[in-house]
């Protein structure tokens, strides 16, 4: 992308944050969550991930410049995922929630291989914003490694600390869940961003058959979230989503389905309000009850929000 393209669709994005919604919004359920977004200080050397292509991002993202986007959008908090595999990230993390009441969790990031993952665990216990860990998969050489068995063990580990765990990985990936996830009945798991299927070229066969076998799992929820990184960043519709969210509904139900807007890595394809345009208006022939599992206690009973 030619940086002057970039400088114009960082100015549109800007642009759309503050403009006024033309679409129906979260804002008619009190208390909607936002089950997932990130925070960093950017640095060009750790945040490689970030490429010209999403120069839009290549910035610093604090509670400050979500607040005002939660606020616009009738929404009354986030959980706070990490970005960056280190402990000092889950410090990073811990120092933003402090003071800003509308962050209600945490989901960071341990060792979940090393010897002592448990006495780590014990350590976040005492940070009441700590509700859970990932590990970033979707990014491992070895596609099959949750299954290895010194990362089972760390899983084990969870459980009675009482943490969550979010399961980010691509669509290659998800073969491998069902019999990660059956080896701890007692876990509870969310996959994050629908397992990133390729929308963008509308590969959904394969994709279905694996998500329905990890959701005969009870243990397991869904985040329908960072859906516009996965298709074509400049000219996606919103028609493009509706059959891998109808898959995930019939899939997980009303109960084990949550909002997610993956901001602010969603706003390279979307504006954070069009993240939510494009949920809100699926799910308005929902119930209401429905709807508010989906934008609120879903989130709220996964996580052990309060």
């Amino acid at each position: 992308m030619l940086i002057n393209d970039s400088m114009i669709q960082e100015q549109t994005l800007a642009k759309n944050e503050s403009a006024p919604l033309k679409q129906t919004t979260a804002t008619g359920i009190a208390g909607c969550i936002d089950a997932h977004q990130h925070f960093w200080k950017y640095d060009a050397a750790r945040d490689s991930w970030i490429t010209d292509e999403m120069s839009v991002i290549k910035k610093d993202f604090l509670p400050h410049d979500l607040q005002p986007l939660l606020q616009q959008n009738g929404l009354e908090g986030c959980v706070l995922v990490q970005s960056e595999q280190s402990e000092e990230h889950n410090a990073f993390l811990l120092e933003q929630a402090q003071g800003n009441d509308f962050i209600k969790g945490i989901v960071g990031w341990v060792d979940l291989r090393a010897g002592d993952v448990k006495e780590r665990l014990a350590y976040y216990k005492q940070f009441s914003n700590i509700k859970g860990f990932r590990h970033v998969l979707q990014g491992e050489a070895d596609r099959a490694l949750m299954l290895k068995p010194e990362f089972m063990r760390g899983i084990a580990a969870l459980q009675p600390f009482n943490f969550t765990y979010d399961i980010l990985i691509y669509a290659d990936q998800l073969k491998y869940i069902p019999q990660f996830v059956a080896a701890f009945p007692h876990q509870k798991f969310v996959i994050d961003h629908i397992a990133k299927p390729n929308i963008k070229a509308q590969q959904i066969d394969e994709w279905t058959i694996d998500m329905m076998a990890v959701a005969v799992h009870e243990n397991v929820f869904c985040k329908i979230s960072g859906m516009v990184t996965e298709a074509d960043w400049k000219n996606w519709k919103k028609e493009d989503f509706g059959p891998y969210i109808d898959v995930v509904c019939e899939a997980f139900g009303p109960d084990r389905i949550m909002f997610g807007s993956d901001w602010p890595v969603c706003l390279v394809a979307a504006s954070y309000a069009e993240t939510i345009n494009i949920v809100s208006e699926y799910f308005s022939s929902f119930t209401a009850e429905e709807q508010n599992q989906f934008f609120r206690t879903n989130a709220v009973n996964f996580y052990n929000l309060t």
